[in-house]
């Protein structure tokens, strides 16, 4: 199991959503006699080009991209979970459009596809969440679908049709189960490449705008000064990295855990 992963995420998280409980910063202080200081005893991680403290910024950044990850994460898994379960269990007619709206939401590079949505809307939270969830489900209901065709071959699953047993109450006591497994998975892996989603807007100047924060927009806010303040892209590179990084491990033990059960089945 890797603890360490999971310590990573936990630190993470209550650094981002208690840390000003303990350090009682705030982000949008501009001090102008102390504009791109280094990490210090005063400044713990420094300031930025403004003079704004970069530790309060990264634990309110943090926030607004942590929930861009998870909420989007969970919203592209569940459609693509609710899409893919209904394409394998009813197939025909159903499964032959499921295949039509996959193929056209394939048709273009998932970010550029990102890029055009957000060009035509004033991005907030909550609408990255939206726009990141309907370029993120694909893969999930792929994988879903192929799993649901293997479940609806069985012949208990004949049997039940046979009966004329509740259709609703098959998917959630046959499916469910063993459809659950594949479900984390792609909403750990969904969750960091959320962030890095969001994070890519916010560099190019299309994601969160100001006065939100996110990770993405210190980051970007950093590229014009990295020569002579390293800190202020440093460290929400950092943050990102050992999320996504610790997200992807916790991703490839579920895989494991999954992939063994059904070689034991």
């Amino acid at each position: 199991m890797p603890f360490y992963s999971i310590f990573i995420l936990l630190f993470v998280f209550t650094f981002s959503f208690l840390g000003n409980t303990i350090f009682s910063l705030d982000a949008y202080t501009l001090h102008s006699d102390s504009i791109l200081v280094a990490p210090s005893s005063e400044f713990l991680l420094g300031t930025d080009r403004l003079g704004r403290d970069l530790l309060a910024r990264l634990m309110e950044g943090g926030q607004v991209s942590l929930i861009i990850g998870v909420g989007s994460a969970f919203i592209a898994s569940l459609v693509g979970l609710l899409l893919g379960s209904l394409a394998g269990y009813f197939r025909g007619n159903t499964d032959k459009l499921f295949i039509v709206i996959i193929d056209l939401f394939l048709t273009f590079p998932t970010f550029f596809l990102l890029l055009a949505l957000v060009s035509y809307v004033n991005a907030s939270t909550w609408v990255l969440i939206v726009i990141i969830s309907i370029t993120g489900w694909m893969t999930t209901a792929r994988l879903i679908r192929a799993e649901s065709f293997k479940i609806t071959s069985q012949p208990y699953i004949k049997i039940l049709d046979i009966a004329k047993v509740n259709r609703l109450k098959i998917l959630l006591k046959y499916y469910a189960p063993i459809l659950a497994p594949i479900y984390f998975v792609s909403f750990t892996f969904g969750v960091g490449g959320a962030i890095l989603a969001e994070s890519g807007l916010s560099f190019l100047g299309l994601g969160i705008v100001a006065p939100q924060i996110s990770w993405g927009t210190i980051l970007s806010g950093g590229k014009d000064v990295v020569e002579i303040a390293w800190w202020v892209s440093f460290f929400p590179g950092l943050l990102i990295f050992l999320v996504t990084f610790s997200l992807i491990n916790i991703s490839n033990y579920l895989q494991q855990l999954t992939n063994k059960k059904q070689i034991q089945n």
